[in-house]
């Protein structure tokens, strides 16, 4: 079963802007930006059965993508 999208954008909507700014201008943002995409569009195609890894590494995944997730966000904050 396909699960919610969670890019950027679709999780920070009211951080549109913010994000895009950070983005162009902070390469270690764009940078973990990059790295949270690549996670998240694997989990994606795990989750459509395009691919089909073992349930530990599929949980591995969705753990540094959470990670990922909580830096960019402190960062976004500017915390």
């Amino acid at each position: 079963m396909l699960g919610e999208k969670h890019d950027l954008i679709h999780e920070f909507p009211e951080y549109k802007e913010r994000i895009h700014e950070l983005k162009v201008s902070d390469p270690h943002f764009s940078k973990l930006f990059d790295e949270y995409h690549e996670l998240e569009h694997e989990v994606r195609r795990i989750e459509e059965g395009n691919e089909t890894p073992a349930d530990e590494y599929t949980e591995e995944l969705k753990m540094r993508r959470l990670k990922l997730k909580d830096e960019l966000f402190s960062l976004i904050k500017g915390e």
